[in-house]
């Protein structure tokens, strides 16, 4: 197959796109940075001490070898890199712990999954905004519900039976987001799902995703909210504008 040759004003959009992308990234990471550290007070003293300590240690190992010199830059770099892998953890566990509790917060997390999961949020819901979330996975049908245990219990049941008439020995997996005993707290809910075991192959995933889509249109879904929600007001008008669908 032939090569297609670019054009020279096509390499330079390409370039400029490439540019404003990478600007765009930078102009994130910093904002998420500043919000972090307001809300992390510890968040820039833990920065730069892994900085210098790894700097540190790699000078005194370059001393073994009469290469401190050289060492010491290498470990500046290592000791950047450690410092954005920890404030990115700080940062994700200071936005679960925001999300935490806050109705849509499950399917929040459930749409961030990397992988070939596929997510059909709110599939069934009231107008107290629980829910129960379909994920599709390896590991087959997962049914995750997120709201009062009392209440998602018949939404749960209800929604498993409604799965099982369609996706046959297919395993079904149910769980429940929360704090309580029994249940997987919201910063472990992805966690949780890649240790489930593989049961299915791509293929038998592509073959349940239709037959479970064909039952989400009929349905319709709940008129739940894509994301967390306050406490308060807002979560008065949602639930007010849920009734009125």
């Amino acid at each position: 197959m032939a090569k297609v040759e670019l054009s020279k004003a096509d390499k330079k959009a390409a370039r400029t796109a490439k540019r404003a992308a990478s600007k765009e990234r930078r102009a994130q990471f910093w904002q998420a940075f500043q919000m972090q550290r307001k809300d992390d007070k510890a968040l820039i003293p833990i920065l730069v001490g892994t900085v210098v300590a790894t700097a540190l240690v790699f000078f005194l190992l370059g001393l073994f070898f009469g290469a401190q010199w050289y060492s010491l830059p290498l470990g500046v770099v290592v000791g950047v890199l450690l410092g954005v892998i920890i404030f990115g953890r700080r940062l994700q566990r200071s936005v679960y712990s925001k999300a935490d509790g806050q109705p849509g917060a499950a399917g929040w997390a459930l749409e961030n999954m990397r992988g070939s999961w596929r997510v059909t949020q709110a599939v069934a819901g009231n107008t107290q905004l629980d829910a129960v979330h379909r994920v599709l996975g390896r590991p087959g049908v997962i049914l995750v519900a997120e709201g009062a245990p009392t209440r998602v219990k018949g939404l749960l049941a209800q929604e498993k039976k409604k799965v099982a008439r369609l996706v046959g020995d297919t395993p079904i997996y149910d769980v429940v987001v929360g704090n309580e005993e029994g249940q997987v707290t919201l910063a472990k809910l992805q966690r949780h799902l890649t240790k489930l075991p593989r049961n299915i192959d791509s293929k038998r995933m592509d073959s349940l995703d239709s037959r479970l889509a064909a039952i989400s249109s009929r349905s319709g879904g709940a008129a739940m909210p894509k994301g967390p929600v306050p406490a308060g007001a807002k979560t008065r008008s949602v639930q007010r504008s849920v009734k009125r669908r």
